[in-house]
């Protein structure tokens, strides 16, 4: 290995090649599920180091075929099913995108912005409201994540009901291929049918095709007014109802709809009390709802009003408030966006990342909660998730004074079986923006389709037949 090593250091430098010292920061996943070993930590600075990084590692591979070596392409590394770390082998090099952080161009005309895919999501969306326009992905972790990331899993966040996953908003990727060779598909075109449209197949791949360098994003016109309610709802049927309200009364105006179950606010009131999560206690279910308007303040205002008053007459929301400042707005999503902290302070626990229909989620709800309440006595629901596409968080937490560990070891496995078997029973997926990664890996030969598994197999080995690029991720050859 000394030999590569000496390869890449004269590649990206002596000091962007880690072999040694605290590599924690790389090694070890956001939630602290597992913990790898890496051979190297490999951070090349523009798109050219890393065609080169990856076409040495690759030669290396092809001299060496029993040296088990494998790349892990990593961003911000706040993966959340273990997609992005090195696994326990040694064997494997992190290849950090963080170095390749430059926003490279904003097209006023074409509405895109291109960026580089170790920037910052924060960072893209400040680069676009300072140019005068919006770029609506917006997620918990938008401060730590990377732009490459939210495109190798295919993000999705609060505002997917308007304007879609990433894969709606990316227009063009560069990506180095395994073999080392850079493909420049950054066009600002929203119209190309000039064969297979290969950007979709590097996004929501997780760095097992190929390394995802640039992209060239859409962006949207700043709305004239934001506004953001806070309504008790009594059941989930009643959410998915005042959703269909939301739809009639607001149109595209609807940017955010939000559940969340009692218990879920009822963590973050106790982690975090200074917050002062509103009407929690009134219902079982909480919406977050965010009317972002074209015209005036006065005008989505009023909006949010007459949905309110119809709301309320209609028996779907008990009460409500809507956010009479910038300040107050920020603050309700922020409760929101603190619920899986405050769901980590209460002790670790079984994550679910599900879609479904929407007119699907409260009898999944109803039966499911009524499962896992009889297949563990006492356990604790917290539900919450972009309930305007489907998607729910449906986190399972141990029983008040159990060990959360000892729970996870004992019950994890048939958590994940009676909730998946139940969401592909209501018509949904196992996975909805979080990705595959290795958590999720072999659950997908029970739950996908064999001849959607051999389609993703023959892609694989096609575009990666040494299997070089993040092996054991997404699907096994």
């Amino acid at each position: 290995m000394q030999s590569l090593f000496r390869d890449l250091k004269a590649l990206v430098g002596d000091a962007h090649v880690l072999t040694d010292g605290d590599l924690s920061a790389w090694e070890q996943d956001w939630r602290r599920r597992a913990r790898g070993r890496c051979l190297a930590v490999v951070r090349p600075g523009n798109t050219a180091e890393v065609a080169s990084v990856v076409k040495a590692c690759a030669a290396y591979q092809a001299q060496h075929p029993a040296c088990g070596l494998s790349l892990v392409p990593q961003g911000g590394n706040t993966s959340l099913v273990v997609g992005a770390t090195p696994d326990d082998s040694g064997q494997q090099i992190v290849l950090s995108l963080q170095r390749l952080n430059t926003v490279r161009a904003v097209d006023a005309a074409n509405l895109t912005i291109t960026a580089e895919a170790g920037c910052i999501l924060q960072t893209v969306q400040a680069r676009a409201q300072a140019e005068g326009f919006l770029f609506p992905l917006s997620l918990a972790a938008e401060g730590s994540c990377t732009l490459g990331g939210n495109l190798g899993s295919n993000a999705g966040g609060t505002q997917v009901l308007r304007f879609g996953n990433a894969r709606e908003l990316c227009l063009g990727l560069e990506v180095v291929t395994a073999q080392g060779e850079v493909w420049n598909g950054l066009s600002g075109l929203r119209k190309d049918n000039t064969g297979y449209d290969l950007r979709h197949l590097f996004i929501g791949s997780e760095g097992t095709l190929g390394v995802i360098t640039a992209a060239t994003m859409k962006l949207y016109p700043l709305p004239a007014a934001q506004l953001t309610a806070w309504a008790v709802v009594p059941s989930m049927q009643a959410a998915v109802t005042l959703l269909g309200l939301a739809h009639l009364h607001l149109g595209a105006g609807l940017t955010g709809f939000e559940v969340m179950g009692q218990f879920a606010l009822s963590l973050v009131d106790k982690h975090f009390s200074h917050l002062r999560v509103p009407l929690w206690t009134e219902g079982p279910f909480c919406v977050l709802l965010e009317n972002s308007d074209h015209a005036s303040e006065a005008h989505a205002r009023n909006q949010f009003e007459g949905l309110l008053e119809a709301a309320m007459a209609d028996g779907c929301v008990t009460n409500a408030v809507i956010a009479e400042s910038l300040a107050q707005a920020k603050t309700l999503w922020h409760i929101r966006e603190s619920i899986s902290l405050a769901q980590s302070q209460e002790g670790l626990n079984i994550k679910h990342d599900i879609s479904l229909p929407v007119s699907s989620i409260p009898a999944f709800v109803q039966a499911t909660d009524a499962a896992l309440a009889q297949a563990i006595p006492g356990v604790r629901l917290v539900n919450f998730g972009h309930l305007g596409d489907g998607n729910l968080h449906y986190n399972v937490q141990a029983p008040v004074g159990s060990d959360p560990a000892a729970f996870l070891r004992d019950f994890e496995p048939a958590v994940n079986r009676l909730v998946f078997d139940s969401v592909v029973q209501f018509g949904g997926s196992i996975s909805a923006e979080h990705g595959v990664g290795s958590l999720k890996v072999d659950h997908l030969t029970h739950y996908k389709s064999p001849v959607a598994l051999g389609l993703m197999r023959a892609i694989k080995r096609a575009l990666d037949p040494h299997n070089l690029m993040n092996p054991g991720r997404v699907i096994t050859i």
